[in-house]
């Protein structure tokens, strides 16, 4: 397996293991759930950032203000086809702020980093400038596109509420959020939207939004 693809590949694996394990094996509940996600995350995100020897304060200071900018519009995208699903209860005021932390700051964002920003970062950020001129720049943002969408599947397939044709809204959901990792080169645009949207859900109702799984 060429270097930059590797790590998309762990980020598969880890992705579907927690799912499968903790979601579709152990049933945990959506808190513990996102507990064992970061943990996870967190050990795959280490082990990249040294093997990488990628630097995250460089990368978060890369073009921040157009990272901000597209994630916030893609942010409203998504919160937009959330809204649009039924309703169900939510936390309100004070209460709202524990849920908001958790469910979208933290949640969010380790989605945003491991469906998005691994494998941008690993296929398309790893190329040389020469690799990148011309047509190369295409094909290998086409690349690194398609490395997060099989992460994104990956992760997806193993949860129960997700196999089959449910598949299709979060890959075109996260197509979206890498679109705006690629189109604005700032990791904040993916961290931006995905805790937007996630935002969006614990507003709406955590039980009836398919972008807070898992579901029971």
């Amino acid at each position: 397996m060429k270097p930059g693809f590797r790590w998309p590949a762990v980020a598969a694996v880890a992705g579907f293991f927690t799912s499968a394990v903790f979601s579709s094996l152990l049933h945990w509940p959506r808190d513990a759930f996102v507990g064992a996600w970061l943990v996870v995350a967190g050990l795959t995100v280490a082990v990249w950032v040294a093997a990488g020897r990628w630097s995250p304060a460089v990368q978060l200071r890369r073009r921040w203000v157009a990272g901000l900018m597209v994630g916030v519009v893609a942010g409203a995208l998504l919160a937009f086809t959330v809204m649009r699903q039924p309703a169900s209860s939510s936390p309100a005021g004070g209460v709202a702020i524990g849920p908001l932390l958790w469910l979208a700051l933290v949640y969010g964002t380790v989605d945003a980093v491991m469906l998005s920003i691994i494998p941008v970062l690993s296929v398309y950020g790893a190329r040389s400038a020469a690799e990148l001129q011309g047509i190369g720049r295409l094909r290998w943002a086409g690349l690194a596109l398609a490395a997060s969408l099989a992460v994104t599947a990956a992760y997806h397939a193993g949860f129960a509420e997700f196999r089959g044709g449910a598949m299709l809204q979060p890959l075109l959901g996260n197509l979206v959020v890498t679109l705006t990792y690629l189109l604005s080169g700032s990791p904040l645009a993916p961290i931006t939207a995905h805790v937007i949207m996630h935002a969006a859900a614990v507003l709406h109702g955590a039980a009836s939004t398919s972008q807070l799984p898992p579901h029971y």
